[in-house]
């Protein structure tokens, strides 16, 4: 189950993002993507470990984060 958080409640209702697929690779690595960020800007993929380590900077300014880490286990 893809787990999808938002700053904006409004959005987070009407926002029906397609799941990644292994297609998706980090913006990063070029490994597989696992989160999803949509920024006002456009929106960036990270595999787990960069998507972990960007969450600080990236998280206030998100408007929605897509979670799908738990396709890993």
């Amino acid at each position: 189950m893809e787990q999808t958080e938002s700053t904006n409640e409004a959005v987070e209702e009407t926002t029906n993002l397609p799941a990644l697929t292994a297609a998706d690779r980090c913006d990063i690595c070029g490994a597989q993507a696992f989160i999803r960020v949509v920024l006002a800007t456009g929106d960036l993929v990270f595999c787990g470990h960069h998507g972990t380590a960007n969450k600080d900077k990236l998280k206030p300014i998100a408007i929605t984060w897509q979670d799908e880490t738990d396709k890993l286990n």
